[in-house]
């Protein structure tokens, strides 16, 4: 293993000449851009000069995640805004530090988790009913009775890129629009808002004068036709949902308007960019070419190939995404995505539920006190498995264990689940794109684990190159708004590969082919195991509340009918 080398020859292929030539590259403007990045376990206002992007103040909250029931997740509306609104207003505090004010800064960008979607009351602006979160699976009923209807779960595949599942917005919107009476009473008013989370936040911050998305967005909500880039009338048709409700679909980089809200420090200040996160973070890791590919550690991870300006329909149960339009008329480039559900939320899982970890912080520290997982396997498939099985019948298991297996074996091994989820996606984008790839980029908060980028290494059997910036979203969506036609603070121009602050650390594999198929094998035996353990969906509250009131009955009616009985039998010995 080698760190702390930027490899000139990484995919990215943006190693920095010099400032001579960095200069004939960006417009010579000073100014800052802000960047809102709503995570989903985090929320953070970020403050880059231009043209350099140099983070130079920041502010970050945890944001709480609501479970009313297994396999349900929730989010408070009001309070994403709310951390957003105090995270910018302490990030614009530390601006005198460095010689600037708020009127420096020239434009803002927005950058969220995706999927996540959230009704809202046009005219009171309040919600209607809580953020439902990308990973809940509460819409598994509504999956089956679509799949039912179109009798393929990928029907819609060759339109959307998308399969119909638990994962995207549609089937949530659906889902609120049939099980919450006030979000029906709205849509019959006419009142009724849908979008994902930067739509919820745009409106919020414009007073409700914009309902607006972007086409990253937007192709993660099984609505929107990738060709026309759209709101398809046949889905919407569909999934019963009015387009009314539904923001419209932008490129990523504009002048969109300006911030009203008078909660807002930001307010003044011109919102001219939108990406969801993980486009974000493709274009902050500066993957621009087909072939390119980045992986997002965090409580999930997500992986994303660059397939150019033409989209690559998966046959092994792949994404196809829109991964960025800079400009109303630029280009729009595709993506092909595989997802991992549970990442890092093993690790927390480990910690809080069953206090095998002190802190999940510490499971490099614990997994490295053994050489080897001890042939443990650990498949988290707590919500089911996505990218490439999706399979929502999976469960999780930990496999292999022995009298000798110590809470460090099982940490080593949730580690390694990780890097094993991800070569599961890398074997299917190798297939899929056309492209060789023979190294992976990589982000996120987890990557200052260095045992897993070296186990990842492994794995996969070629490099790995973790951005020294560690989380690449919020880069990605300043370029984004940065360089909107009208802010013209930067020109992204990356053919020229001129961008100076994506420096690498190298990662190298020290295994053999032989002991990478080995591995691999038997944790495809674990998977196949973790399959099937949900054999059928309970049945729904109303049903059984039926059978109870029917049930309940029968004791009456019995006594009703023996009684009246007894009086006709009376009644005729009487006559007798």
């Amino acid at each position: 293993m080698t760190e702390g080398k930027n490899i000139p020859n990484s995919s990215a292929d943006v190693p920095f000449r010099s400032k001579e030539l960095r200069k004939q590259s960006l417009i010579q403007h000073t100014g800052l851009v802000g960047v809102i990045d709503e995570g989903t376990k985090t929320i953070g206002f970020s403050i880059y000069t231009t043209p350099d992007f140099n983070e130079i103040a920041a502010h970050r909250v945890e944001l709480s995640v609501i479970s009313p029931q297994d396999g349900w997740y929730e989010q408070d509306p009001l309070e994403i805004m709310a951390s957003i609104n105090k995270c910018a207003e302490e990030a614009i505090k530390q601006l005198p530090e460095h010689g600037f004010t708020s009127s420096d800064i020239v434009s803002v960008g927005i950058t969220n988790q995706r999927e996540t979607t959230i009704v809202w009351d046009a005219v009171t602006g309040k919600p209607l009913y809580n953020a439902i979160v990308w990973k809940d699976i509460r819409t598994s009923s509504t999956v089956e009775k679509i799949v039912a209807k179109v009798q393929d779960p990928n029907h819609f595949r060759n339109i959307t890129g998308l399969p119909i599942s638990t994962y995207f917005s549609a089937l949530k919107i659906r889902w609120l629009k049939d099980n919450v009476p006030e979000v029906r009473q709205a849509i019959r008013g006419q009142r009724c808002k849908a979008g994902t989370v930067d739509s919820w936040i745009v409106w919020n911050l414009t007073n409700g004068a914009l309902h607006i998305t972007d086409v990253t967005n937007a192709s993660r909500t099984l609505l929107m036709n990738l060709e026309t880039q759209n709101w398809d009338p046949v889905l919407l048709k569909t999934f019963a949902i009015k387009e009314d409700m539904l923001p419209t679909i932008r490129s990523c980089s504009e002048i969109f308007g300006k911030i009203t809200s008078e909660r807002s420090a930001l307010r003044g200040m011109t919102l001219s960019g939108i990406m969801g996160n993980q486009q974000a973070s493709l274009l902050g890791q500066m993957c621009v070419k087909p072939g390119q590919t980045k992986n997002t550690y965090r409580s999930g991870c997500f992986l994303l190939c660059n397939t150019g300006d033409k989209p690559v329909f998966s046959r092994h149960g792949l994404l196809t995404t829109v991964a960025y339009k800079l400009g109303p008329q630029a280009p729009t480039i595709y993506a092909i995505e595989g997802a991992v559900s549970v990442a890092g939320h093993a690790l927390s899982w480990l910690q809080n539920k069953m206090r095998i970890l002190p802190d999940s912080r510490d499971a490099e520290k614990y997994a490295e006190v053994v050489p080897t997982s001890g042939d443990v396997y650990f498949v988290p498939a707590f919500t089911g498995l996505y990218a490439p099985y999706w399979r929502q019948n999976a469960r999780g298991i930990i496999i292999g264990l022995t009298q000798f297996t110590r809470k460090n074996h099982i940490v080593r091994a949730a580690l390694e689940s990780i890097c094993f989820q991800t070569r599961d996606i890398l074997e299917c984008m190798h297939q899929e794109c056309g492209y060789e790839i023979n190294k992976l980029h990589a982000d996120g908060k987890l990557t200052t684990n260095n045992l897993l980028m070296q186990l990842q290494a492994d794995t996969i059997g070629m490099p790995v190159f973790r951005s020294q910036l560690m989380d690449s979203t919020a880069f990605g969506a300043a370029m984004c708004a940065a360089q909107a036609e009208g802010i013209d603070l930067c020109k992204f121009e990356p053919e020229k590969r001129y961008y100076e602050n994506v420096h690498y650390d190298t990662f190298l594999a020290t295994t053999t082919d032989v002991e990478r198929k080995e591995r691999y094998g038997k944790w495809k035996r674990a998977v196949e195991r973790s399959l099937g353990w949900v054999i059928k969906q309970k049945k729904t509250r109303e049903h059984t509340e039926e059978n109870y009131r029917m049930l309940s009955s029968l004791p009456a009616s019995i006594f009703l009918i023996s009684s009246f009985a007894m009086l006709v039998h009376s009644f005729a010995a009487t006559a007798q």
